[in-house]
């Protein structure tokens, strides 16, 4: 949820939790890292060890990615503005889609089309972040610039405003939700078995 940052009163108690929710800006509990890529022309700058994420590789509903479908050198990091995502960083597309996350499994590197999210660990929990995806695709969509297309800033995404409680409570309601992703995942390959049975039936019947 976002907040104003004049907002008279400091804590806002949300019914259904123990905590209060304080609102705060971003760029305090989080460090916002932009991307860039080396020279393509330089083969010696692909084919790597390291992850290297276009915005087009993240897509809607997934959580959680590990490898990207194309990698870079050392030699191609150490040439661009790219930089080493840590392993539980969000991701967050900045441009081509706003707003579109996913939480690191492996560490990374990404293209100028992102500003990834890596939370201070005593003060937010990556999975929360997750779960503000639309609030932070709403504020980046009003507060980008672009003339040819709409880009939110690594600075300016630093000034969201959001509510949350104290980093237990965070843990505690990210905990609620990832059982629910489980069991929606469970519900959906059930479904998608029954379907593919429906399907094999149906063709059977009419051989």
């Amino acid at each position: 949820m976002f907040a104003s940052s004049k907002s008279k009163k400091p804590l806002i108690r949300i019914q259904g939790f123990s905590d209060e929710w304080e609102p705060r800006n971003l760029g305090t509990l989080a460090q916002i890292v932009g991307g860039g890529t080396p020279n393509t022309k330089n083969p010696k700058y692909w084919n790597g060890s390291i992850n290297w994420y276009t915005p087009a590789e993240l897509y809607s509903g997934e959580i959680y990615t590990s490898h990207s479908k194309r990698t870079i050198t050392e030699l191609g990091l150490q040439n661009c503005s790219a930089k080493i995502l840590p392993i539980g960083t969000v991701l967050f597309t900045s441009r081509a889609g706003i707003g579109k996350t996913a939480i690191l499994l492996q560490e990374a590197t990404t293209n100028q089309g992102f500003q990834s999210i890596i939370p201070k660990k005593d003060e937010l929990d990556n999975y929360f972040v997750f779960l503000l995806t639309n609030q932070l695709k709403r504020y980046g969509e009003t507060h980008g610039a672009g003339s040819t297309f709409i880009e939110i800033s690594g600075r300016e995404l630093s000034k969201a405003p959001i509510k949350l409680p104290s980093i237990k409570e965070q843990k505690r309601i990210s905990k609620f939700n990832q059982r629910i992703d489980r069991i929606v995942s469970d519900q959906q390959t059930t479904i998608n078995g029954l379907a593919k049975l429906k399907e094999f039936l149906l063709q059977q019947m009419f051989i």
